[in-house]
């Protein structure tokens, strides 16, 4: 991850608040059955999916170390979809941040909360 800008490569890196996007795997929980397989095969197309770390303990202004990188929570779900009544809760769940430190993550890197 590239500080101030998001993933290398990624459409929606850049100098704004959505460089990253993040699933807690916890709110699939709350996924429709039939939705579930969808979500997990790339319909909410977040950048990371994580688990371990409680959604509601990802409020905005949260600062998250995944791997060597630090991510600041800046928005929670997208207003758009909220307003739409879009059905998938993820669009209600998913966490948006800015990349406060770039480093490299990896798959199965610990995610936790930073003080």
């Amino acid at each position: 991850m590239i500080e101030g800008w998001g993933l290398e490569g990624d459409a929606h890196g850049g100098d704004w608040d959505r460089q990253v996007s993040i699933l807690p795997l916890e709110a699939i929980d709350k996924v429709p059955e039939d939705k579930i397989e969808e979500i997990l095969n790339g319909g909410y197309t977040e950048n990371f999916t994580i688990k371990g770390v409680p959604p509601e303990q990802m409020t905005v202004g949260t600062a998250l170390k995944l791997g060597q990188a630090e991510i600041k929570i800046s928005h929670i779900g997208k207003e758009e979809y909220k307003e739409a009544g879009r059905p998938y809760i993820v669009s209600r769940e998913g966490r948006f941040g800015r990349v406060v430190k770039g480093g490299k993550v990896k798959v199965g890197d610990e995610v936790r909360i930073l003080p």
